[in-house]
């Protein structure tokens, strides 16, 4: 089954090139309370998108579904995902929760408008991961590896496909029958680690959804439209065309995969000390 690629953007012509390149769900980002201290170190994008864009950005779309990931339960919650979903919004996500009682807060305030989505990326929500998943209204999970990784003071966010984390949640997930993914992809034969070796592990797992990183296409570098086009085209295409080459693999390639991937992680984190 074809992973549900989601792509990052409040840039009306972006989403409409994401749209028609094959990308599933065009994500709006609202999330900004705390994320600000949590990942001030890093190389990562605050998006710093508005309500408005939801309307905006829902209008452009055709086909592709709207994702619009909200703020952690907070006093303005009930007003923020009731805006979302009267914007528009198909999917809303609700990041760096910890317990089942912020989950089941965030499930009873989309009342069925809206399909959910959970972002998995604290240490408590994996600890709390069985309560929360008892927990009906759950459509989408996915396993945030920036903050989960951080939360576990680890030093590369690829390192919970090896230690088992990803393994044992997805297994959780699949026995709920909940559609679930991880991570980020950027294009195949690129980032730290290739995108194809990733795409694999989203196979033998059993996951069915990958965000496009910000390398796949940082469009802010790109001033030129068609050139972002040409990128979106040939690299989601490729994507596409070795989904359907790892259709025909047998157990033993993604074991072998998944072999390769610890040797990898462990050369790049002996790089980084």
């Amino acid at each position: 089954m074809p992973l549900k690629l989601m792509y990052i953007t409040n840039n009306g012509n972006v989403a409409k090139i994401a749209e028609s390149s094959g990308v599933d769900w065009i994500f709006i980002d609202l999330e900004i309370n705390g994320k600000v201290e949590r990942q001030r170190h890093l190389d990562t994008v605050i998006s710093r998108h508005s309500i408005e864009d939801v309307e905006r950005i829902k209008k452009v779309l055709t086909v592709s579904k709207l994702i619009v990931r909200v703020n952690p339960i907070y006093e303005g919650s009930k007003e923020e995902i009731d805006k979302v979903i009267y914007y528009g919004a198909d999917i809303v996500m609700l990041p760096f929760f910890k317990t089942s009682t912020e989950v089941e807060t965030f499930i009873n305030l989309v009342n069925g408008r809206a399909k959910t989505c959970l972002l998995c990326e604290t240490a408590e929500a994996v600890m709390n991961i069985d309560e929360i998943l008892d927990i009906k209204g759950i459509d989408f999970i996915h396993i945030g590896l920036n903050d989960l990784h951080l939360a576990y003071k680890m030093n590369f966010m690829f390192k919970l496909l090896t230690d088992g984390t990803v393994d044992m949640l997805c297994n959780k997930f699949k026995a709920k029958g909940i559609t679930y993914g991880f991570g980020g992809i950027a294009q195949l034969g690129h980032g730290d680690l290739p995108a194809e070796y990733i795409i694999a592990e989203h196979y033998r797992l059993g996951s069915s959804m990958a965000i496009l990183s910000r390398s796949f296409c940082n469009v802010n570098l790109i001033p030129d439209i068609e050139i972002i086009k040409e990128i979106f085209n040939k690299g989601v295409q490729e994507i596409r065309n070795y989904e359907r080459s790892l259709e025909l693999k047998e157990k033993e390639f993604f074991e072998l995969n998944h072999f390769i991937i610890k040797k990898k992680i462990m050369e790049i984190e002996s790089k980084r000390g």
